[in-house]
């Protein structure tokens, strides 16, 4: 498989799942940028495994503003008022293009993988993605998608699990 059409944060990926015995399938496909878009890409998986990841700006004053990253089952919605609650922020939105480009090193909004460690950014998952045995995702380009074993993620990634939706 040439990786090398694509981002490079595909390449660590699978790099990352193969150095860790990790079990994975791959989907090279048109591109996609949401998660209702992909489904129709990975054969026998299902928008609930569809893992999202939402970048979001957290800010609790003036000065003390941070961003974050949600992961959560693609069928299902964040909370904002318990996403507010649970940072005790006084805002939340969403991150915007340019800042999204900056955080992952030139991903694009609807390719960014649910692994914020290799952003240095803090993951914060939703349990509900654990009912799933494995989860999918575009894997940093919308023309790649990774399928996983959630409990895998779950130890690679090392996720902060709260309720969030």
């Amino acid at each position: 498989m040439n990786l090398e059409q694509y981002h490079p944060v595909v390449s660590k990926i699978v790099t990352t799942l193969e150095d860790n015995d990790c079990w994975y399938e791959t989907f090279q496909h048109d591109p996609v940028r949401t998660s209702e878009e992909a489904v129709g890409t990975r054969p026998g998986y299902g928008l609930e495994q569809g893992a999202k990841a939402i970048l979001l700006r957290v800010k609790k004053s003036k000065k003390n503003k941070w961003f974050v990253m949600l992961v959560f089952p693609a069928d299902r919605r964040f909370d904002n008022t318990t996403v507010k609650e649970y940072f005790d922020a006084k805002d939340i939105r969403f991150a915007m293009e340019d800042e999204v480009g900056e955080l992952t090193d030139g991903v694009l909004p609807g390719g960014v993988p649910p692994f914020g460690n290799l952003f240095e950014l803090p993951v914060y998952v939703a349990p509900e993605l654990f009912n799933n045995e494995k989860i999918v995702f575009n894997a940093g380009d919308r023309r790649f998608s990774v399928a996983m074993l959630s409990e895998d993620y779950r130890k690679l990634v090392n996720p902060t699990v709260v309720d969030i939706l």
